[in-house]
C-alpha cells in the first residue's frame, strides 16, 4: 500500500516553484501551495517538467481561497466596514458558514472617499464578492470592487423583495420605494444567450 498524505484545509503542502503548480483543491499564499480541502494529497507527474499538486476529497469540505468568488450575507455594518457570513464558494454550497468582512475601501475602485456603507449594503443583503489575499490566518477579507460583484438579492425596509434599477439603486416590488445599494451587474452565460 502506497504512502498517502492526508491534509486539512489551510495546511501548507509545498513550495510553488518552476517544478510544482496548483491543482484542484489548492490555493496560493505567498510562495507556497496550501490545501483548501480536507483530503488526500496527490502529485500528478504526467508532465515531466512540472508536477501538479492537488487535493482529492470525497467529502467536499470547501474553504474559501484568495481569488474565489463567494456568496455572502451581510450581518452587521458601520461606516467603515460590514461583516458577512460566506455561504457558498464558486457556486458550491457550504456545510458551514465562514465569517468575513468587507472594508469601505474595498467596495468599489473609484471615489473611495465618497463611499457611504449604508448606501451600499444593508443587513440581510446577499452579495457576490471576491476573497482578497489573506493577511491574517482564518480571516477572510472581501472585495466588491468589480462591476459583477455587489448586492444580488435584497429586501426593502418593508421586507419585500427588491429588483435592481441601476448600478446604485434597487426598487421594492410592492411599494416601489427606491433604496441605494452597490448592485452587482449579473453576467449571463453564453449558453443562456444562445437559447
Amino acid at each position: 500500500m502506497e504512502n498517502r498524505i492526508v491534509c486539512v484545509p489551510g495546511q501548507r503542502l509545498c513550495r510553488l516553484d518552476s517544478t510544482h503548480t496548483l491543482g484542484k483543491g489548492t490555493y496560493k499564499r505567498q510562495d507556497y501551495i496550501y490545501s483548501s480541502l480536507a483530503g488526500i494529497v496527490n502529485v500528478d507527474n504526467t508532465n515531466s517538467k512540472i508536477s501538479v499538486v492537488e487535493v482529492l476529497s470525497k467529502d467536499q469540505t470547501i474553504v474559501p481561497a484568495p481569488g474565489d468568488i463567494v456568496t455572502a450575507m451581510v450581518t452587521t455594518l458601520n461606516q467603515d466596514m460590514c461583516k458577512c457570513l460566506i455561504t457558498s464558494v464558486c457556486g458550491l454550497e457550504l456545510n458551514e458558514t465562514y465569517r468575513s468582512s468587507l472594508r469601505r475601501q474595498d467596495v468599489r475602485m473609484k471615489e473611495i472617499d465618497k463611499i457611504d456603507m449604508l448606501q451600499c449594503f444593508r443587513p440581510g443583503d446577499i452579495i457576490l464578492a471576491r476573497i482578497l489575499p489573506m493577511t491574517e490566518a482564518h480571516t477572510f477579507k472581501l472585495t466588491t470592487a468589480e462591476n459583477e460583484l455587489g448586492v444580488v438579492i435584497a429586501c426593502s425596509e418593508y421586507g419585500h423583495p427588491m429588483t435592481p434599477i441601476s448600478w446604485t439603486e434597487m426598487k421594492c416590488t410592492k411599494t416601489s420605494a427606491v433604496e441605494y445599494r452597490k448592485v452587482a451587474k449579473i453576467v449571463q452565460d453564453n449558453a443562456d444567450e444562445n437559447n
